[in-house]
């Protein structure tokens, strides 16, 4: 026998072995008749007995083999290649391989048995009913107590212990409603995250209106000035940076950044509805895309609000 068929043998053997001995010693509970289980194991035996096949054949046939058949046309640094048709093994295999893929999606994954995924799932949510149901009336300091755990748990790898976002590097500074930086960015390149909870974008510094519904070119200049207007806290009125607000900005974001209903969020400080819109939707600005958080349940993320809102008061 040709010495790469024997280990290849050898080889297969011997995984097929350590397989069995890592469930039959190592498991101690084995299979226990559990469908996915039993489907892994049959899936890294058929990987087993596969990749050695194929090895060894393909191995073999570099071996002994030499290439044959008409040239195509094109070449490549003088390298032509053979008309030759798509191996009769690797189209089976492909073809067998969407075919086991189908079954497996469709009737071979137990849908409508016990899987893992589903008690998981089953039991995640059982428990945010419970949680939501005990801290149902939790409010005040309590609630901000309870968005602060949460946050360390959460958020504090991006926004960090400080919430500033590692001085804005990593993610936003939530020690204040919006930086300079923020603001340059929104009116650069608009926003397209649902921070009311629906599809309403901002445009981009292009496609800006003034109070008379006409399109406003927005300077670099003014630009600047209105970010530092907006990132102060809208203190100074007689600014020009107030000026290009009241100009451009203000139609969509209220007199006082307060925002309005169905058209824009609050630019002048938190509050809970945005907050959780952010949460649940993510947002991409200046810093970088900041993911959904969808492990959190209802109330946690009313939590993490409540504590947001409690850093820009100093509380």
């Amino acid at each position: 026998m040709n010495k790469l068929y024997l280990w290849g043998i050898i080889i297969t053997a011997a995984m097929l072995g350590a397989t069995y001995m890592t469930i039959t010693y190592l498991g101690k509970s084995g299979l226990n008749g559990d469908i996915i289980n039993m489907l892994a194991i049959a899936g890294a035996a058929a990987l087993v007995i596969i990749t050695v096949f194929v090895v060894v054949k393909y191995v073999r046939q570099m071996q002994t083999d030499t290439a044959t058949g008409e040239l195509a046309d094109e070449s490549w640094d003088n390298i032509g290649e053979y008309k030759n048709p798509v191996p009769f093994g690797w189209a089976v295999i492909f073809l067998g391989t969407i075919v086991w893929g189908m079954w497996y999606f469709t009737i071979g994954y137990p849908v409508n048995k016990f899987s893992q995924i589903g008690q998981y799932n089953e039991e995640v949510k059982a428990d945010n009913a419970e949680f939501s149901k005990k801290y149902a009336n939790i409010k005040g300091e309590q609630l901000v107590n309870m968005g602060e755990s949460v946050y360390l748990v959460d958020c504090v790898a991006c926004h960090g212990l400080n919430a500033d976002g590692n001085n804005e590097k990593d993610a936003a500074d939530l020690n204040q409603r919006i930086s300079v930086k923020s603001v340059k960015y929104a009116i650069n390149h608009g926003l397209t995250g649902k921070l009311l909870g629906t599809e309403a974008t901002m445009p981009n510094r292009t496609g800006l209106m003034n109070a008379n519904n006409n399109y406003a070119p927005i300077t670099d200049k003014e630009i600047d000035e209105v970010a530092n207007y907006v990132a102060g806290g809208f203190k100074d009125k007689n600014s020009a940076g107030a000026k290009v607000f009241a100009g451009t900005c203000v139609m969509c974001h209220g007199a006082n950044g307060q925002g309005v209903a169905g058209m824009a969020p609050q630019i002048n400080g938190w509050n809970s509805k945005l907050v959780v819109n952010v949460l649940d939707n993510g947002k991409v600005g200046a810093i970088g895309k900041m993911p959904i958080m969808d492990t959190l349940n209802p109330k946690q993320k009313e939590a993490i609000a409540a504590y947001v809102m409690s850093l820009s008061k100093g509380e």
